[in-house]
């Protein structure tokens, strides 16, 4: 049976998820952490994709998106997954053991502009909520702290939120 084609409409706001498969852990040290987000980096360049928020953990990432045109969507997260399992399994050397993935990547349409802040605010805590942290801030895999901690060239990575930030 083939699979239902995804919604991949430019200039909407996605929520995007995956978790590793049986719920292993894919991000073992800073290097697997690093990685990720190295590839984050050289995606945003290559499809001109707007990171707007993410977080990783353990287990399962979550990103925040906002493409610019019809398809872009869908073409960013082929190239973020299958090259992130290629990668890890060339690191880890486990090349031809199996799936990375649990399956295809979860997304979800934020539909409303007063709900951007809620979803955002939901992905930057999931490691405060995962007592992984004290402060989203804090969490070192994430684009709360980048923000707040960052280099210049660090903050580079996350794109211009399309609402006002809530006041501090």
């Amino acid at each position: 049976m083939p699979r239902i084609e995804r919604v991949d409409v430019g200039d909407y706001v996605y929520h995007v998820l995956n978790r590793a498969n049986v719920r292993a852990q894919i991000f073992d040290t800073d290097a697997d952490y690093q990685l990720f987000e190295q590839i984050l980096e050289e995606g945003v360049k290559a499809f001109d994709m707007r990171l707007l928020a993410y977080c990783l953990m353990p287990n399962r990432w979550h990103l925040v998106l906002h493409p610019k045109n019809d398809g872009d969507f869908a073409k960013f997260m082929s190239w973020i997954t299958n090259t992130h399992t290629r990668r890890w399994h060339t690191i880890k050397g486990t090349i031809g053991e199996g799936h990375l993935y649990q399956g295809r990547y979860k997304s979800f349409l934020c539909e409303e502009s007063d709900h951007f802040l809620t979803l955002v605010r939901y992905v930057e805590r999931n490691a405060k909520k995962a007592n992984l942290t004290n402060e989203a801030e804090q969490w070192r895999w994430g684009s709360a702290w980048r923000r707040e901690h960052g280099t210049e060239e660090q903050k580079k990575l996350i794109a211009p939120w399309p609402v006002p930030p809530p006041p501090a």
